[in-house]
């Protein structure tokens, strides 16, 4: 059978890597969408 859980025993290593990825990600998305709005905003037709 399964072992019991004990609560903060777990690894979340690679789980805090990835989500620094993501949220990086998501900074530099972000900052370019607004980048891109700004542009368009500047230089529309």
């Amino acid at each position: 059978m399964a072992e019991e859980h004990k609560p903060g025993s777990m690894d979340t290593t690679e789980q805090e890597k990835t989500f620094a990825g993501f949220m990086t990600f998501t900074k530099w998305t972000v900052i370019a969408i607004i980048g891109l709005l700004i542009f368009l905003a500047i230089f529309r037709t």
